[in-house]
């Protein structure tokens, strides 16, 4: 599925590239050019792009495999420069980055901000630029998904809860581009911490449309997180009071709210 913008001249093209079991690599052409975010794998890749568009770049959010299988193919039939997270071991890498870094992509003519997001690894950063005016995205690998967020792996509960709440602070019609199809196992699993959400019963039954129909159920955007994932809603009381019920124990900060979350996700079924 390809997501156009409706603006005037030749917007970019978003497209989640499906790969392995429930990834996304994602792509955006623009201008002739192309930029490749996390590319676990090169088949789908080389699949998916076009005849004549160049691949200008390739951006990395964190280490872990199904985000970089793909890279050094890529970079090697390509010369696409890659750009990746300062602080995490690569596979290969032009340009390492960390918060406050800016990339400018002059082919696509794209620039993204650099945010650092740990807590589902510990060097794991995000992109956050404007594809086209007035239409921003963040790729945020596996720190965000749609009603859901990464497992720590190499983080703590304050990062992460830190880590959300500034990628929370984005204009809300931001694109949230995240690296899997997690989604109705998620929504399934919100919906035990707010059952009388709203707006969590609309977005299932439009993910249980698009997946019937085989679609991506992403890009998200931040709007939508913000009211439908408990992840993102850490201060709010119903959370709280879910979470503290489901731990047996009052629980009075966001982190301990998240923690209880984050475990309780882990073992849901």
């Amino acid at each position: 599925m390809e997501n156009h913008a409706t603006t005037t001249g030749a917007p970019a093209i978003l497209t989640p590239i499906p790969a392995l079991s429930d990834n996304y690599i994602w792509m955006v052409r623009k201008n002739g050019h192309a930029i490749i975010i996390d590319p676990g794998v090169a088949a789908p890749v080389e699949a998916a792009l076009p005849p004549g568009v160049i691949l200008e770049a390739i951006l990395i959010t964190h280490h872990h495999n199904d985000h970089v299988g793909g890279l050094r193919a890529l970079h090697q039939r390509t010369g696409a420069r890659v750009y990746g997270p300062r602080n995490e071991t690569l596979p290969y890498c032009d340009v390492r980055l960390g918060e406050g870094d800016r990339i400018h992509l002059p082919g696509c003519g794209l620039s993204f901000e650099v945010l650092d997001v740990p807590g589902h690894t510990a060097g794991h950063i995000a992109y956050f630029g404007e594809l086209d005016p007035g239409r921003p995205a963040v790729f945020c690998g596996d720190t965000l998904f749609a009603a859901g967020c990464g497992r720590l792996f190499e983080g703590t509960p304050a990062q992460m809860v830190d880590s959300l709440g500034k990628l929370g602070t984005l204009p809300p019609q931001t694109l949230v581009c995240c690296a899997h199809e997690y989604t109705a196992a998620n929504i399934r699993w919100a919906l035990q911490v707010e059952p009388d959400n709203t707006a969590l019963h609309e977005r299932e039954r439009e993910v249980t449309r698009l997946r019937g129909l085989d679609l991506p159920t992403v890009p998200s955007s931040i709007e939508a997180e913000l009211r439908t994932n408990p992840f993102m809603r850490t201060d709010c009381a119903q959370v709280g009071a879910a979470a503290s019920a489901h731990a047996g124990t009052r629980l009075d900060t966001p982190q301990a709210v998240f923690a209880c979350l984050r475990e309780w996700k882990n073992n849901f079924k």
